[in-house]
């Protein structure tokens, strides 16, 4: 099964924001092993709508459209798909309730743009939005499914999760790809496509290897379809075997972030952070999870040397002596914010993001990252890339990666 996504937006097309729904639904249709072929932003304008959604139904089974939903004149989805599926826009009582429900009691009435949200081409799927007024919408014709949903991405993604996923499996479950993931970690993709070429050069009809980088690891997802499906176990063994050496890990896995949140809340702990060159991104990453007050105390960034000294009790000398992008800063500063806070454990960064402050000896992209614990602490040094973004992200995600195996480690946890 194949998909496309299309978003609408001028102000995706200006740049004012950034597209993330396509990257959303394309990672969670590939968790199904739905193969995305095309991604397309287009103006709101019907005819740019209309042209695109044709495209898409072209050479796609399954279209997402996100944005282009909202109560006022120049959002013109509703009536395209209207036209396009020849459904005509009518009065939708349930939804009207729905939206009674949800505006009356914080507005305590519904305006004129409010009810507009009510008209929906008679005909399609409704798809309930409990995080806003804009109701999703499924369309099938002619074998394929044309999914609208809101442009804003914590209601699209609401709607992914509680409608458009269960709906999708039950109506697509058999003609889906079944696949196998494995893990791999601490090896550019490149790197790691080097070493795999014999393997899929070997791999039989029907059967096929995708990566998935991000910013700590890579994802292998091995696919197979119908007849091959009955390799897809053999070939994934063999896989395995060409991962030898490296640090892996099979089937599906929480994030850095969800691994630490279940640690720390299953054994009771808690945890702080100091940062430096992740400017507390650490930290947003941990309270981006609900459940994160549970073990969370809180976190120190600690951008300039004076907090460094003056907060997290680092060594005025040992920043003269060594820098603050060392292994001695790194472990104070650890050790420091669990002192501060209370914290059982705490993690720390100091390193140089970039693009500009590298020197020869501490090129752009070295980072220290240390870990602080009842037992003591260490560090480790890393050097990324050479931009500013990655390298904030890799130690961010390194960061939790070691705090989790630290925590592992401990004789305490069982």
């Amino acid at each position: 099964m194949k998909a496309a996504v299309i978003t609408i937006g001028d102000e995706i097309l200006l740049g004012q924001i950034t597209d993330t729904n396509s990257r959303y639904i394309a990672r969670e249709l590939a968790a199904m092993g739905i193969e995305t072929v095309a991604m397309h932003t287009v103006a709101d304008a019907g005819e740019e709508i209309l042209n695109a959604l044709k495209a898409a139904l072209s050479r796609a089974d399954l279209v997402f459209l996100t944005g282009g939903l909202g109560p006022t004149k120049d959002d013109l989805t509703k009536k395209t798909l209207a036209d396009f599926f020849d459904m005509p826009l009518v009065f939708n009582p349930q939804v009207y309730s729905w939206l009674e429900e949800m505006i009356l009691p914080r507005r305590g009435e519904i305006n004129e743009y409010n009810k507009t949200q009510a008209m929906l081409p008679q005909g399609c799927k409704v798809l309930r939005n409990l995080r806003g007024t804009a109701s999703g919408m499924w369309f099938e014709k002619e074998g394929k499914i044309t999914v609208s949903l809101p442009g804003v991405p914590f209601e699209m993604e609401y709607l992914m999760q509680a409608e458009v996923l269960p709906l999708l499996k039950q109506k697509c479950g058999a003609s889906l790809l079944q696949y196998n993931l494995l893990h791999v970690y601490n090896i550019p993709e490149a790197e790691l496509a080097l070493r795999l070429r014999p393997f899929e050069e070997q791999l039989p009809p029907g059967v096929g290897l995708a990566y998935l980088p991000s910013e700590d690891e890579v994802k292998l997802r091995l696919t197979a379809k119908g007849g091959a499906l009955k390799d897809l176990q053999s070939q994934t063994e063999i896989l395995k075997t060409h991962l030898q050496g490296l640090r892996f890990a099979e089937g599906e896995k929480p994030s850095n972030v969800a691994a630490v949140a279940r640690l720390f809340t299953q054994n009771g702990l808690t945890l702080a952070t100091a940062e430096s060159c992740t400017g507390g991104n650490i930290a947003r990453l941990i309270t981006g999870l609900a459940g994160a007050s549970d073990y969370f105390l809180g976190g120190i960034v600690s951008y300039s040397n004076q907090v460094k000294k003056d907060v997290l009790g680092v060594s005025a000398a040992d920043l003269e002596k060594y820098g603050a992008v060392s292994q001695p800063v790194a472990q104070q500063m650890a050790q420091g914010a669990r002192k501060v806070t209370g914290a059982d454990w705490a993690v720390s960064t100091t390193g140089i993001a970039g693009p500009g402050g590298g020197s020869p000896q501490k090129p752009v992209g070295t980072v220290w990252i240390a870990v602080a614990g009842p037992a003591g602490g260490f560090a480790k040094k890393f050097v990324f890339s050479s931009v500013r973004e990655r390298n904030i992200g890799k130690a961010s995600a390194k960061a939790l990666e070691m705090l989790c195996d630290a925590v592992r480690a401990d004789v305490h946890i069982k």
